[in-house]
């Protein structure tokens, strides 16, 4: 039988949480930066690679950022990579270097940064409830081989069913962190 282990999936959720973190670290409300452009990833050299892998990120100014591309035949799909991204970027190429202004935040785009971050909540979230149904099924098939009684298996569901509240408590107090931080002006 797969084994139970309530740390195992304690260590999952936590997972989630701190992936949700630095997804909304690179969020950045109004000042430039190096993690802003996380989670844009390259295709080069025939697959998918972080930004950062392939370039030096840096940060000149509080509204600009600068990717230092270290292979000149990239920058053209590091700049395209960028302009593609949901972060609403328009970088501005010189030789291996683009510069990336950050836009003025209006309205309209704290509302659009506000989507994005509902959007890696939500990913969180279903990430955790991933590893909540993993745990529920290791104690069905437990419960039904009969390695444990059924006690024991409902006592053991209702943590991890609590474990899964408190996680999603935790990611939607880390949304709504972020969301007043987006749209405080």
């Amino acid at each position: 039988m797969a084994e139970f282990d309530l740390n195992e999936l304690k260590r999952r959720m936590e997972g989630a949480v701190n992936s949700l973190k630095s997804d909304l670290a690179g969020l950045r409300t109004g000042r430039a930066s190096a993690n802003l452009l996380d989670p844009i990833t390259v295709e080069a050299y025939g697959s998918q690679m972080p930004l950062n892998q392939v370039a030096n990120v840096t940060v000149p100014e509080p509204r600009m950022v600068a990717v230092t591309v270290w292979d000149k035949q990239m920058v053209g799909k590091v700049e395209r990579a960028i302009r593609e991204s949901s972060l609403g970027l328009n970088p501005i190429t010189d030789g291996t270097t683009l510069r990336i202004p950050l836009p003025e935040l209006n309205e309209e785009r704290r509302r659009e940064l506000v989507k994005v971050a509902h959007q890696y909540a939500e990913s969180a979230k279903v990430a955790v409830r991933h590893v909540r149904r993993d745990g529920m099924d290791t104690l069905k098939k437990a419960e039904k081989a009969g390695d444990i009684g059924q006690d024991e298996s409902r006592q053991q569901s209702d943590k991890v069913q609590k474990m899964t509240d408190d996680t999603i408590a935790e990611i939607d107090k880390l949304l709504s962190g972020k969301e007043g931080e987006i749209m405080q002006v």
